[in-house]
């Protein structure tokens, strides 16, 4: 996790305040990313559908920068919140917001 200006509040508080547990969630993590049959780029667009799903809107910039640097077009990030929207209804649209304003930031 090389930037940490995009990573939500209640990351860093994880990170401070139980860096055990957090090195440990983050290897489970690195693992299942590397046994992911996706490409990095649909595999980051997919964790963004489920994030605006789950409305864990916290960790929407930190992601969407993440898919931005992997090539994502605006209107992919887009389409990757709406993707959920027959499934869990107009809740993914509070996504949206967040997610625009991180890909737009420089």
């Amino acid at each position: 996790m090389s930037d940490m200006s995009n990573v939500s509040n209640a990351f860093h508080t994880f990170i401070k305040e139980a860096p055990e547990q957090q090195q440990i969630w983050m290897e489970t993590v690195q693992r299942l990313g590397a046994s992911s049959k996706l490409d990095p780029k649909t595999e980051e667009l997919a964790y963004i559908a489920v994030l605006a799903a789950t409305r864990m809107e916290s960790g929407l910039p930190f992601h969407v920068k993440h898919a931005k640097s992997l090539g994502a077009m605006r209107e992919e990030i887009i389409s990757a919140i709406l993707v959920g929207l027959p499934a869990v209804g107009n809740v993914v649209i509070q996504s949206l917001p967040v997610a625009i304003k991180a890909y737009d930031e420089i």
